[in-house]
């Protein structure tokens, strides 16, 4: 298990793992139904454009929702009530689709999933933030990470058990168990954690009181810096050619890849994903501590998505799909903990919420785009053309990653002669 001592209090590491477990059994429960939604979907007389636009709407509102919980969680003494009440509408609306008949009404389930997702997205990696100190952030986000994508190596598991047996509509009926459960653990076992209540080190055993006219007044003229937006630039380019992983399910079925063994799919990066995310995390809090830009390690898990969508692309066989797929999980090890923590790090403290709530709108609003290009490209041009295209703006938003990182670098060095 992961390091996160320096002799942490006890509110810290139990907000830690609470948050980890909560993730653990909220995404069983997402990947449980997410694997087997393009089949679905097929079955309900749907095809790749539907999914881009299901995909698209669905990560639109969610990105509104993290822009708004973004600024709002930076005015509010209270945080835990937005995250759980999130977990809580999420984890409601999934057992619906086992009922639904057309694809539209899984676009309005989809909808008020990652709405729920957006409203406890910015409020829980503030709180996360808190709970330790800045040179554990990676650590921290890193960990439950790892055990949000082992719920993503439980989920698909589950699935294929139950596909084995009975049919699909029962997959969605039975994500209903876990997804209780992570609404019971958010709700008992998290701690509520005030702006400032947590020095940069770990958790006070008391938080100080926040005052309730100034602390509003001090998030809001704070102002974010132009670092953050260069990383922004550069993520949100990215983003243009990140869609949604079901095109990749498409993918590996039209190459051959039985739709029963779409959930082994999922299995295969996340068991890749849950391995390397804590690492990736650590590693980069190691990186920072030695002067080096976390952006390096950004920048490696963009090339590493350029070279999967490649070969997604060319699609020469089944097996390659297979392989690509586990190299894929590195992809999302490298930058998911390791981005929000260097948003994180680059503000100040009574910005990061607004932060974290501009990221994920951005970068979601982006991802909306890229769906619904995604789409488009397929039917017009053909299967391979929206994978190409997708690494050509991974490979050159790595490269402004790497820019940026040198000349931090050569800041660092000016500055200390």
């Amino acid at each position: 298990m992961p390091d996160l001592s320096a002799e942490p209090k006890p509110s810290a590491a139990r907000n830690l793992y609470a948050f980890g477990i909560t993730s653990f059994l909220n995404d069983t429960a997402t990947e449980m139904a997410y694997w087997v939604l393009p089949a679905f979907l097929v079955s309900l007389g749907a095809g790749p454009a539907q999914l881009g636009l299901i995909e698209g709407l669905a990560e639109s509102v969610a990105s509104f929702a993290k822009l708004f919980s973004g600024y709002l969680t930076d005015r509010l003494d209270r945080r835990k009530p937005l995250v759980v009440a999130g977990y809580f509408v999420a984890n409601a609306v999934k057992p619906v689709l086992a009922v639904v008949t057309a694809w539209w009404q899984i676009l309005l389930i989809r909808f008020t999933d990652r709405l729920a997702k957006g409203v406890r997205g910015a409020p829980r990696d503030v709180m996360v933030a808190e709970s330790v100190g800045k040179d554990r952030l990676g650590s921290a986000y890193g960990l439950i990470q790892s055990l949000d994508s082992a719920g993503a190596i439980a989920g698909p598991l589950m699935a294929l058990v139950l596909l084995a047996r009975y049919g699909i509509r029962t997959v969605f009926w039975a994500a209903a168990v876990p997804g209780a459960l992570a609404v019971l653990v958010a709700l008992f076992g998290v701690r509520e954690t005030r702006r400032h209540g947590f020095d940069d080190g770990a958790a006070a055993s008391r938080p100080e009181p926040v005052r309730a006219v100034s602390a509003p007044r001090t998030a809001g003229s704070q102002s974010l810096p132009s670092s953050f937006y260069f990383v922004l630039f550069a993520v949100t380019l990215f983003s243009l050619g990140n869609s949604s992983d079901m095109f990749l399910v498409m993918r590996a079925q039209n190459v051959g890849i039985p739709v029963a063994l779409a959930p082994l799919l999922g299995l295969v990066f996340n068991i890749t994903y849950t391995l390397g995310s804590w690492p990736a995390g650590w590693f980069s809090d190691h990186f920072s501590r030695r002067g080096f830009s976390r952006r390096w390690i950004a920048a490696a898990g963009y090339l590493i998505f350029a070279a999967v969508y490649f070969v997604f692309g060319r699609a020469p066989s089944a097996r390659a799909i297979w392989i690509t797929m586990a190299v894929y999980g590195g992809y999302y090890a490298l930058t998911q903990p390791v981005l929000k923590a260097l948003v994180v790090e680059t503000v100040a403290e009574e910005v990061r919420g607004r932060a974290l709530g501009v990221y994920f709108f951005v970068t979601s609003v982006a991802a909306l785009a890229a769906s619904l290009i995604t789409g488009e490209l397929w039917n017009h041009y053909g299967a391979g053309m929206p994978f190409y295209f997708s690494a050509g703006l991974a490979a050159i938003s790595a490269a402004l990653l790497l820019i940026s990182a040198g000349q931090d670098k050569d800041r660092l060095h000016r500055s200390a002669k």
